[in-house]
């Protein structure tokens, strides 16, 4: 699953990436948000006539029918998410979530309370886009795959992230659903595009921020 994750470089640096062109106005102040945690505020992408939409969206879906019977989930499994009830809504309005990596954590195999987190990123170092759907007033979730490959030693759900692409597909209104459902479950990028290791416990409390939070500890 992804829990936890990183924006730490500036819009700029993700729209560039993307190769979209933005609607509205960004900057190049780098976002510095190293811990980014459920019901956070996120910026994220969509697709608009005018072009690349940036808007800051809460992480859960709350559908307004929904409100108060169940907390909002933060993640949505792609092998169901099209013809499940409660994503039905969300599953048309498909985003990005522009990230530099994420977190999970590991139990200690002596003694499952301890958990040591890990930190997840791309090989060459490059941001990334994890596939999502979701729209403003009710909040988004990431989708996510099985884990493959030594990935599934970390946690046994991985966010899908998408080349730009296909997440520039993955966001296109013209995509139809079908075309959707292929991008979302074959076309993620594969585990072995990934590393990680293990980082410090601070990263545990939401209050902690800061680049120290990324960088890799010896266990």
């Amino acid at each position: 699953m992804c829990g936890r994750f990183v924006q730490d470089r500036s819009l700029a640096d993700y729209v560039d990436w993307l190769g979209s062109r933005p609607a509205s106005g960004y900057d190049a102040v780098p976002l510095e948000r190293y811990n980014i945690a459920p019901t956070a505020l996120v910026s994220v992408f969509s697709n608009h006539p005018d072009g690349l939409l940036i808007s800051a969206i809460k992480w859960g879906w709350q559908p307004h029918w929904a409100t108060g019977k169940r907390p909002p989930p933060i993640n949505a499994r792609v092998e169901t998410v099209a013809t499940n009830r409660f994503f039905r809504t969300a599953w048309p309005s498909r985003v990005l979530v522009p990230a530099t990596g994420w977190y999970e954590w590991v139990p200690d195999p002596a003694d499952p309370k301890r958990k040591q987190p890990y930190f997840i990123h791309l090989k060459t170092g490059a941001p990334m886009f994890f596939a999502g759907i979701g729209r403003e007033g009710e909040g988004f979730v990431i989708l996510t795959a099985d884990s493959l490959g030594g990935m599934v030693d970390i946690h046994d759900r991985r966010p899908i992230v998408l080349e730009p692409e296909l997440a520039k597909e993955w966001m296109d209104p013209d995509t139809t659903s079908e075309r959707a459902e292929v991008i979302a479950r074959e076309l993620g990028t594969p585990t072995e595009a990934f590393d990680w290791y293990p980082v410090g416990k601070a990263v545990g409390n939401v209050r902690n921020q800061g680049p120290q939070l990324i960088l890799p500890v010896v266990e």
